[in-house]
């Protein structure tokens, strides 16, 4: 039998110590690639929603469009379209549209917010202008709809970062906000 030297100890030891240190550098890297592509997923089904959505807005007629009306019966579908399309891809849990509380606000000329609640984990604004004109491109040659979906993205990055460093603050909710736009048919 060899005898076992003191410095072969030593290096099992710091191998170990090297991983205590290395371990919680690794657990952050590991949730944030699984946080940040958790997001990048999440704003690309909003995304989609919106794309839906300014399909079907942009199809609806326009003669009950008045900005004295709150809440415009030709814009019920296009809320309807950009929620299921949000439930089918489990961006919100899944349940018919008629359990969510829709609280309309006309913003001005032919733009409508709506704020559903009650549906989700926090609210859903879904903003609707159906007399979007682009802009540097040049005299407005068509009007479009455009449609904006802002969702909140609850970040799991937070709770490790707070066991890693007790009292430590992150900011653990963003807005996902996308939009999507067409040319009006009617």
């Amino acid at each position: 039998m060899r005898p076992i030297s003191s410095s072969t100890l030593g290096t099992e030891g710091s191998a170990l110590v090297e991983f205590a240190i290395v371990l919680p550098l690794l657990v952050v890297f590991l949730v944030g690639i699984y946080d940040f592509s958790g997001a990048f997923n999440q704003r690309q089904k909003i995304e989609h929603a919106a794309q839906e959505g300014a399909v079907v807005a942009g199809a609806q007629p326009t003669t009950d469009l008045d900005p004295g009306n709150p809440n415009p019966d030709s814009l019920r579908p296009v809320l309807q379209v950009v929620f299921s399309s949000l439930v089918t891809n489990n961006v919100v849990p899944d349940g018919p549209f008629s359990n969510c509380t829709v609280t309309p606000a006309h913003v001005s000329g032919l733009k409508w917010s709506y704020s559903l609640g009650g549906c989700a984990i926090d609210p859903i604004v879904i903003v609707i202008d159906r007399g979007w004109v682009p802009t540097g491109l040049g005299p407005p040659v068509t009007v479009g709809t455009q449609i904006q979906v802002s969702y909140p993205y609850h970040w799991h990055f937070n709770s490790v970062i707070q066991l890693l460093v007790p009292g430590a603050s992150y900011a653990a909710i963003t807005n996902l906000n996308e939009a999507a736009s067409v040319h009006n048919q009617m």
